[in-house]
């Protein structure tokens, strides 16, 4: 396929309303952590227009950013990004002349939709995909992650800015109102102890999911007096029911709704995975549990995070008396 040039890129100097699409992640805890750059975007009068997973809209529903949904097909996401492209062309008859979009992903197919609907994209070097980029930025394994994403703003804003220490995640009226009736249909009030026993994914190779959770929820977390509440994803629906068996579980659950629990509640017990990164952006304490991530790389992000790992840090997982004495500890401080 021969290289089409596009125009020259002119200057990024923000002006009022200038509509930016972006491309978000595939993964909750990654679309937690870009947020903080979404924000920086918005308040530097970008109009975002974001494209990711069906899940994103509930997510984010609070900031109000229209979030269309990503289709699996490679010709039905180039013309899903070529319409938006023309729209924003109507609010900017300059769009076309400037960096128009950010990928997030690393994915050498994200770049390619973009380039494929005539987008001037700003993303990470990766996958050999730079080409495909009008601007593209070098991704570094030794920082943490949400810090890639802020240089994406680095970038295009033309200023390095200072990390924020906590995540702002919002939460639509409709979600708050949604969880203050499962709460209430529970028979639960405020202040109860919320776990995530599950994981999504893995960490080069090894199995993110503490071993010892089952026993933990329904041996020793119980002993601390606080109702413990489970929000299954989808398929953990069954393991939920059959291995914690003392918990709450309060099933489909939508991620919007789950945030507006995760503020209700007085801890977080995690693994690494997207609820912990949730309830650390609406300002909840979270344990994280970690076996084999890299928490400088990958852990969620914010004051009120705390780890808790095995004696050989990366390599061996903590035990259930290490995990209940962190609880009890964060729990007293309430």
């Amino acid at each position: 396929m021969g290289r089409r040039e596009l125009p020259p890129i002119i200057s990024a100097t923000p002006m009022p309303n200038r509509p930016l699409i972006v491309r978000l992640r595939n993964w909750v805890g990654d679309v937690t952590l870009g947020l903080p750059l979404l924000q920086r975007l918005t308040n530097a009068d970008y109009s975002l227009t974001l494209v990711g997973k069906p899940w994103a809209r509930d997510l984010l529903a609070g900031h109000g950013w229209p979030v269309h949904v990503l289709p699996k097909k490679l010709g039905e996401r180039v013309r899903l990004l070529r319409k938006l492209r023309n729209e924003a062309l109507q609010s900017d008859p300059r769009f076309c002349q400037r960096i128009n979009a950010i990928a997030l992903p690393y994915s050498f197919s994200s770049a390619l939709d973009m380039r494929l609907a005539g987008l001037r994209t700003l993303g990470h070097a990766h996958e050999g995909r730079s080409w495909l980029l009008a601007r593209s930025i070098a991704r570094t394994n030794t920082q943490h992650e949400i810090a890639n994403y802020w240089q994406l703003g680095d970038s295009l804003l033309g200023a390095a800015a200072p990390l924020p220490e906590q995540i702002d995640l919002r939460v639509s009226d409709a979600h708050q109102e949604r969880a203050t009736a499962l709460i209430a249909e529970h028979g639960l009030s405020r202040g109860f102890v919320v776990v995530c026993p599950f994981s999504g994914g893995t960490f080069e190779g090894q199995d993110k999911t503490w071993p010892g959770f089952a026993d933990f929820v329904t041996k020793a977390l119980p002993s601390l007096g606080y109702p413990i509440v489970i929000c299954p994803g989808p398929g953990e629906a069954g393991a939920a029911q059959q291995h914690f068996a003392t918990a709450v579980v309060m099933s489909n659950v939508d991620l919007g709704t789950y945030a507006a629990l995760l503020q209700a509640a007085s801890l977080m017990i995690s693994n690494d995975t997207g609820p912990g990164h949730i309830a650390a952006a609406v300002g909840t304490p979270v344990l994280s549990v970690l076996g084999p991530s890299d928490p400088a790389q990958w852990r969620a992000w914010g004051p009120k995070v705390h780890l808790v790992q095995g004696q050989q840090p990366g390599r061996d997982w903590p035990d259930i008396g290490a995990v209940l004495a962190a609880a009890q500890r964060l729990l007293a401080q309430r």
